[in-house]
C-alpha cells in the first residue's frame, strides 16, 4: 500500500485530527475540486455549538396517580373489596385485599386501609388509603411510587357528593395559584362490597397524591418536625397559604402542628415550603360536621379568622395581591359542570365577601363575620 510522505496513519485507539492534514499537504495529495469537496464536507459535519452531541433527557416515568387520572376530566373507576370487613375494622391501620378497575377494564390488584382522622370517625365509609404493588407498576412501565389517598362522601347521598366536589375545587383553585401544590383529582367511583352479594355503590371521590410523590415531583425533601420558626419558611408560599385558608374559611390547618398541610424542603435554598390539604372543614365547604377551631373564637365556619402569626406583612400583602390578581380564575373554577348552578352561586358568594372585603386596600383583617342569614 502506497502511503504519501507526511501522512500519519491512524493505529488503533489513535485520533486524526484535520489540523494535522495541512492545507498544503492535502493539496500536494488530492486535486483542488476533490480537496474542496472534502473541506465542505468536514465543515458541514462540525457539531454545531458543542464538541458532543447533546443526548436527550429520558422522558419522566409517570405514575399510577398519573395513569389513572385526567387533569381536568372525571375518569370512571371501580373498587372491589370487602367493605363490610374494612368499615367494621375503621379504627384500626390494617390493609385488605382489593382490586380496582379501570373503565378500560385493566385490573390491578391494590391494598386498601382506613385513615384520616375526624372523617375516619364520622364517615359511613372511612377515607381509604391505596397501595399498588411495585412489582407490577414496574411491569407496566410505571414508577414504583404506589400509594394514593382517596377521599369519599361521609353519606351516601347528593348532598355529600356536592361537598366532595366542593373540596376538590378548593384543590383546583389552589393548584391554579402555584405549582408548589399538592394535585387532587375527581373521580367517578363504584364501591363493589364483595363480602354482600351485588352490593354496589356510586360516588364522587377525590384522589389525592401521597405525600411521597409530592415530595418527588417538586423536588423536596419531606420534614416532620413540629414548632419549624417562620424565618426557616419560604414566607411568600406560607403567606399565600394563609391568606388561601382565610379567603376559604378554614381555620382546621396549622404550621407549628403540622396540621393539614405537608412540608417540603427546597433543594436550593433549604428553606420550608407550606402544602395546604383537606379541606372539609371550610366555610366553602360547610360540611354539616365541621367546626372553626377553638383557639379561633370562632361560632361558624362560615366566618373568617386569619391564622398568620410570624408572617411579615408584606409577605400578607403579596398573598393579598395575587389572589386579587386570580379573582377571575378562582371564580370560574366555581362553575363547575359537576354541581348544580344554585351551588355554584352560593360558592361564589361566598368567596365575593372576601373581594369586597379587600377590594380597597391589599390588607387582611383578622376577623370577618359573615352576615345572618335564615
Amino acid at each position: 500500500m502506497f502511503i504519501p510522505c507526511g501522512i500519519k496513519v491512524c493505529t488503533p485507539g489513535a485520533h486524526l485530527h484535520f489540523s494535522e492534514l495541512t492545507s498544503d499537504l492535502m493539496k500536494k495529495i488530492f486535486p483542488l475540486p476533490i480537496y474542496t469537496a472534502f473541506l465542505l464536507l468536514f465543515i458541514l459535519n462540525l457539531p454545531k455549538g458543542s464538541t458532543q452531541p447533546k443526548v436527550p433527557a429520558p422522558p419522566a416515568t409517570r405514575t399510577v396517580f398519573e395513569y389513572l387520572t385526567k387533569e381536568d376530566e372525571i375518569v370512571k373507576l371501580t373498587i372491589e373489596t370487602d367493605l363490610t370487613t374494612i368499615i367494621e375494622n375503621k379504627k384500626t391501620n390494617q390493609y385488605f385485599p382489593g382490586a380496582l378497575i379501570t373503565e378500560e377494564g385493566q385490573s390491578y390488584k391494590i391494598e386498601l386501609k382506613p385513615r384520616g382522622r375526624y372523617r375516619r370517625k364520622v364517615s359511613d365509609i372511612p377515607p381509604l388509603k391505596i397501595k399498588f404493588s411495585k412489582k407490577g407498576l414496574r411491569a407496566q412501565g410505571l414508577d414504583s411510587l404506589n400509594e394514593i389517598k382517596l377521599v369519599l362522601p361521609w353519606h351516601d347521598n347528593a348532598e355529600s357528593d356536592e361537598l366532595v366536589i366542593k373540596e376538590y375545587l378548593i384543590y383546583r383553585m389552589f393548584e391554579r395559584l402555584t405549582p408548589m401544590s399538592i394535585r387532587a383529582r375527581l373521580v367517578r367511583l363504584t364501591l363493589r362490597d364483595t363480602h354482600v352479594e351485588k352490593s354496589k355503590k356510586t360516588m364522587y371521590a377525590i384522589l389525592v397524591e401521597d405525600e411521597e410523590e409530592t415530595a418527588v415531583r417538586l423536588k423536596g425533601k419531606l420534614v416532620e418536625e413540629y414548632g419549624i420558626p417562620m424565618d426557616s419558611m419560604v414566607t411568600n408560599q406560607a403567606a399565600l397559604v394563609a391568606v388561601f385558608q382565610y379567603m376559604i374559611g378554614n381555620t382546621d390547618w396549622e404550621i407549628p402542628m403540622i396540621r393539614n398541610i405537608r412540608l417540603l424542603r427546597a433543594p436550593e435554598s433549604g428553606k420550608i415550603v407550606v402544602l395546604p390539604y383537606d379541606f372539609d372543614f371550610s366555610g366553602f365547604v360547610s360540611a354539616p360536621y365541621a367546626s372553626p377551631a377553638s383557639e379561633s373564637g370562632l361560632k361558624t365556619v362560615r366566618d373568617r379568622f386569619l391564622m398568620a402569626n410570624g408572617i411579615k406583612a408584606d409577605s400578607l400583602k403579596w398573598a393579598t395581591q395575587t389572589l386579587k390578581a386570580s379573582k377571575k380564575d378562582l371564580l370560574d373554577i366555581c362553575l363547575s359542570k359537576y354541581l348544580p348552578r344554585s351551588t355554584s352561586d352560593q360558592m361564589i358568594a361566598y368567596l365575593e365577601t372576601y373581594f369586597h372585603q379587600i377590594s380597597e386596600k391589599d390588607e387582611v383583617p383578622q376577623f370577618l363575620k359573615m352576615p345572618m342569614t335564615d
